[in-house]
Formats: C-alpha cells, sequence, structure tokens
C-alpha cells in the first residue's frame, strides 16, 4: 500500500491554467497518513488467503444464488449447484445488482450521472512523493492517485457520450488526453496495462434489514467517487454489523431478530445518507463550467484553506474518519 501524504484539490479544465485558488490537505498536519491505496489485485489475494486460514469459513464457488427465504426462526439460501444453507443471518454483500437484496423484495432510490468513470494506472517520470490530486474539471473530477513506485491510478470522470470514443483511442491518442488532463508536475506519463470503464450511478437502500436479513457495502448505498469513500463505506458497514452481532451473541440475544439488526440500520443508514448527499451535491457543483459556480466554489475552496478547522474537518472525512466508528475502525477488537 502506498500512503497518502498530502492531498491537492484544484479546480479548472484541460488547456486552461488552474484556479488560484486550491486546498491543500497536509499529512504533517495530521500527524499520520491521510489514507493508504492499496491495488484490488492484493486486496483480492489478501481476502482469499485469509478465508483458506479461517477455519469456520467455507467459501462455495462457483455458485449463484437461486432462492432465499426466511422465517421466524432461520434464512435458507438455495444455491445454483443445489446446495442449501440455513443460518440464523443473512448479509448481503454482493455488489450494486444485488441478487439478494431483490430477493427480499428490497427496493432502492437512485438514479444514474451523465458521466462514466475511466480508471487505468499511469507511470509517470517523476515521483509522486505521496501527493493525490483531485482536479476538477469541467466533464467531472480527474482523481490522480499514488500508488507504488512511479505510479498512480487515475480516476478519470468523462461525459457519458464522450467515455466510449475515449475508451476506444489507440494507447498514443490515450495517453496524449490523459497527458492534457495531468500537467507537467510528473513529467512524461503513459497508461500501462488495461483501461476500464464503469457507468457512474447513485442508489440508497429503501431498507437496510429484515428479519434474518442485512445489506451492507455497494448492497446498500452506492455513491459517485468523487470523494474516494465507496469503500471506506463498505468497511464501516462490515465493522458496524460484526460489532451489533458479537454484542447480542455475547448476551446469548438471536442476533438475526429485527430489533437487533435495526441497531446496524440506524448506525448505518444516516451516516450513508449523510456522505451520498455530499458526493450527490459536490458532483453536481462542480461537474460543470458555469462561470460564477465556478467562481463561487473556487472562493470556497480558497476560504477552507485558510481555515484551520474546517480544513482539518475536510481532512478527516477523506481518510473516512467522520462519524460514529466501529471499533474495529478504530483498532479495536469486535
Amino acid at each position: 500500500a502506498q500512503p497518502i501524504e498530502d492531498i491537492l484539490v484544484t479546480d479548472g479544465a484541460p488547456g486552461r491554467a488552474p484556479s488560484p485558488f486550491s486546498l491543500h490537505f497536509d499529512g504533517a498536519e495530521a500527524g499520520t497518513p491521510l489514507g493508504h491505496i492499496a491495488e484490488n489485485r492484493h486486496i483480492r489475494a489478501a481476502l482469499f488467503a485469509a478465508v483458506e486460514k479461517t477455519p469456520n469459513l467455507e467459501l462455495v464457488s462457483p455458485a449463484a444464488l437461486s432462492d432465499l427465504v426466511a422465517d421466524a426462526h432461520a434464512i435458507t439460501a438455495t444455491l445454483s449447484n443445489g446446495e442449501t444453507i440455513t443460518a440464523r443471518l443473512a448479509v448481503a454483500a454482493d455488489g450494486r445488482e444485488s441478487a439478494m437484496r431483490e430477493r427480499m423484495n428490497i427496493g432502492i432510490v437512485g438514479w444514474s450521472y451523465p458521466q462514466t468513470g475511466i480508471v487505468a494506472t499511469v507511470e509517470h517520470e517523476k515521483p509522486h512523493n505521496g501527493v493525490a490530486y483531485e482536479h476538477f474539471l469541467p466533464a467531472g473530477p480527474f482523481a490522480i492517485l499514488p500508488m507504488t513506485g512511479n505510479r498512480s491510478s487515475l480516476v478519470w470522470t468523462e461525459r457519458e457520450t464522450l467515455a466510449p470514443r475515449m475508451m476506444k483511442l489507440p494507447d498514443a491518442e490515450f495517453d496524449a488526453e490523459i497527458a492534457s488532463r495531468f500537467g507537467a508536475h510528473l513529467g512524461k506519463t503513459k497508461a500501462t496495462g488495461p483501461r476500464w470503464s464503469y457507468p457512474l450511478k447513485f442508489h440508497l437502500a429503501r431498507a437496510y434489514v429484515k428479519p434474518r436479513f442485512a445489506l451492507a457495502g455497494d448492497a446498500a448505498h452506492g455513491i459517485h467517487p468523487i470523494a474516494g469513500q465507496g469503500l471506506n463505506l463498505g468497511l464501516k458497514d462490515a465493522a458496524a454489523l460484526a460489532e451489533i452481532v458479537l454484542d447480542a451473541a455475547r448476551l446469548g440475544i438471536d442476533f438475526g431478530q429485527l430489533d437487533i439488526l435495526q441497531r446496524y440500520e440506524r448506525w448505518r443508514r444516516f451516516d450513508s445518507f449523510t456522505l451520498a448527499a455530499a458526493t450527490d451535491a459536490l458532483t453536481r457543483l462542480f461537474s460543470n463550467d458555469i462561470t460564477p459556480l465556478r467562481i463561487l466554489r473556487d472562493l470556497g475552496m480558497g476560504i477552507v484553506d485558510q481555515i484551520d478547522p474546517a480544513r482539518r474537518f475536510f481532512m478527516r472525512h477523506a481518510g473516512g474518519d467522520i462519524g460514529k466508528l466501529p471499533r474495529l475502525m478504530k483498532g479495536e477488537a469486535a
């Protein structure tokens, strides 16, 4: 993992000088890195290695969910391989298009943004020194996130009408588009490895729990990547649910009961909603080139940068360290 030592937020447009106002989060002021960037392939490998070492955890793969039925005392999942699994609690952590959520008839409130997220790894000539950059461009945020070595992860928000053409560009032309948005501070840049694109959507589940059933992660909420908080939200869900379940189990209480699970819902739903609403507002504020709005948001960044308490608050938000944290998120045993 690569520590994030600083975050620099700027506003501008390709071919135009950046705004004189910016927002700087300094890890030295916080006394700790503002976060870490770890490649998904390493996270996945570590998770699968942990599964193999955990004696009471069983991985059933390949298999898909065929049915999910709850009664007063248990919930039973039927899998595509014919196997059935019965437990006191089922947790749906199966992503934005959650089959488990659909089976339990939990609806969502959501919409699509007129944007596509383009993700790639970029090699650059100069070291990044652990600095993460968030450039607000007219089409949306353009984030440069430091990785190990002279590499950065690019999260490029582009208009949905233009993104497919960007994805089809030959390597040299794709690199030129990246360079025009990166600027010259990291020297020559070149995309390496595959590039991906994802439609950007927003959703919140109408409920997080039912008897014997709970949603977590993207199954419960999907937010814009503007603040890079989607993974942090999912980790908080997992840690909070573990804490609620374990506290009930220690007291000999059936943790699959609705009143127990509603403690988890009350805890996590408010945090998820407030962050989702904030990222949606930021997306709408910054994903345009309307001159009065541009002037106001630039002045806002400059003012926040000069007010120490406000800057520290947003710095903590960038690290996902706001709100009531579960014990696991504080490094304590659940």
